[in-house]
């Protein structure tokens, strides 16, 4: 990444430029150091305000987080409580899918800021309008967010960029290492789910969740 020159130094640029250095090493390959760099400043002038990678890290993860739900208002009438989870979860999704290992990034860090409490309150307003119990609608949320970062982790994994050898996550190389005579079932899982549309099992999981949800708290579905 060509360094910027006069780039202001704080949290949102440090964030912003990490993000794109994500893009090239992924976040294994991201320092402190690289960022600095990627600034045009010397690293000791980042540990104002982040003093490590894992609160690198964090500032990353918050600004995806904003990315993400930038707009979000609460559902109108007649859009469906489940309708307006599939569209949050699918917000995030794609936000975290724009850059390399983004699921990696946005995974156990501290996001801690307006945006996450706003559309927290959002969530379970919309929950207890549609007759949650307030101690079921506090489950919801953990659970959404939960399975869309271990999906997109999953699905970053699966592009194979780690592997420069070539992506063992193929149907075809997966077809190979399953021996369809004893294991049947598994080789039409291996060549259904993993030559499947991401976006159609994505939201396919969601709904699954969803109805699970609905029937564990007596919700209509």
């Amino acid at each position: 990444m060509k360094p910027e020159t006069g780039t202001k130094v704080d949290a949102a640029s440090i964030a912003a430029a990490a993000l794109r250095l994500l893009d090239d090493g992924g976040i294994d390959g991201l320092t402190m150091r690289k960022v600095a760099a990627g600034l045009g400043v010397q690293a000791p002038a980042l540990y104002w305000h982040v003093k490590n990678k894992r609160e690198l890290l964090d500032v990353m993860a918050d600004a995806l987080f904003v990315r993400a739900v930038d707009g979000i208002e609460a559902p109108r009438r007649d859009t469906a409580w489940q309708d307006w989870l599939l569209d949050l979860a699918g917000r995030l999704r794609s936000t975290l899918l724009r850059h390399r290992d983004g699921a990696r990034v946005l995974a156990g860090t501290n996001v801690a800021g307006e945006s996450l409490w706003r559309v927290t309150e959002l969530t379970l307003r919309t929950l207890e309008d549609a007759s949650f119990s307030a101690a079921d609608a506090i489950r919801v949320f953990p659970i959404l967010l939960h399975y869309t970062i271990g999906f997109v982790i999953e699905e970053q994994a699966r592009s194979g960029v780690e592997y420069p050898d070539g992506n063992p996550y193929t149907v075809d190389q997966l077809s190979q290492a399953v021996d369809a005579a004893r294991y049947p079932l598994t080789a039409r899982m291996v060549g259904t789910v993993f030559g499947a549309d991401n976006d159609a099992e994505f939201e396919y999981g969601l709904r699954v969740i969803l109805a699970g949800i609905s029937a564990t708290t007596g919700q209509k579905q």
